[in-house]
């Protein structure tokens, strides 16, 4: 087994990576949406963190101390849930091709998704420098109004990446021959924890889809014929 690489912890932290991360591991047809989520992901952390510094502009400002301590606990808690809850049961899903992994992703990143339209609302006490927050303390103080104003377009960009991103995955879950009724088969059996049979699924999977790729290939490069000997 593969030593655990992921996060890449400096050597003096008596911490060692928790997860094994890499993308070659991942089929060709999809590792580049599978890095794409993992881009999303540092987005959405780097985010949090604008956001604390945000807030800190807010609380100067005359904003409160709440927004501060708020701020913190989103950029501490949701970071590391965020790449637990949904990427990687997205990384699993597409590396082994596990319908009940694409499930679990499915039901977090929704809420993923509606976390991210809440943060760019932006309600006042939430510790999220959104719209709503931003634009109304214009009138308290301008400068820390233009600070809270970059994590507020960051939120933005985050809302609806995910939203992209979700409606991406889905219609490549879709056309991959994925259901609901798929991911309860491999709950029910245990084969979503199962490495022996994730492979096989695995591989059977890719070569459908090479299988496929070919034969819309050898029908469109096939050439018409024409009968000429019959009579008009």
């Amino acid at each position: 087994m593969a030593e655990n690489n992921f996060p890449p912890l400096p050597r003096f932290i008596p911490l060692r990576p928790c997860f094994y991360q890499d993308f070659n591991e991942i089929p060709d047809q999809c590792r580049t949406m599978c890095k794409r989520l993992y881009y999303l992901w540092i987005l959405n952390a780097a985010t949090l963190a604008v956001n604390l510094i945000g807030c800190l502009a807010w609380m100067c400002g005359g904003g409160g101390a709440t927004n501060f301590g708020m701020a913190f606990l989103w950029l501490i808690l949701f970071t590391p849930c965020s790449y637990v809850c949904w990427f990687r049961p997205i990384y699993k899903a597409f590396k082994t091709d596990s319908s009940f992994n694409f499930m679990a992703f499915f039901f977090v990143f929704m809420a993923q998704v509606v976390i991210s339209i809440i943060q760019t609302v932006g309600i006042p006490g939430w510790g999220v420098c959104g719209w709503l927050a931003t634009i109304t303390f214009f009138s308290t103080n301008v400068g820390s109004a233009v600070v809270m104003l970059i994590p507020t377009i960051m939120f933005t960009a985050v809302a609806v990446l995910s939203f992209i991103a979700l409606t991406k995955v889905h219609n490549f879950y879709r056309g991959s021959g994925g259901s609901l009724g798929k991911a309860q088969e491999e709950w029910a059996t245990g084969a979503w924890k199962n490495p022996h049979v994730q492979q096989a699924a695995q591989q059977a999977a890719m070569g459908a889809a090479q299988g496929a790729m070919q034969q819309n290939q050898n029908q469109y490069s096939a050439a018409p014929t024409y009968n000429y000997d019959d009579p008009m």
